[in-house]
């Protein structure tokens, strides 16, 4: 286990050198903006049909 970790450790700081981080870092914050802007689409939908229900 301890040497799984330890791999782990050694392949992540290779990654923070190589500037492999900064664009993992990039790609999570895009798909971040992209949930957002999903979640915006869907409370719309789901507040305009609530309307047209009659609720």
């Amino acid at each position: 286990m301890i040497n799984a970790w330890k791999k782990q450790a050694m392949e992540g700081m290779s990654g923070v050198f190589s500037g492999k981080a900064e664009a993992a870092q990039a790609d999570r914050e895009a798909e971040v903006e992209r949930l957002h802007a999903k979640i915006g689409q869907l409370v719309v939908e789901r507040d305009f049909l609530a309307k047209a229900s009659g609720r």
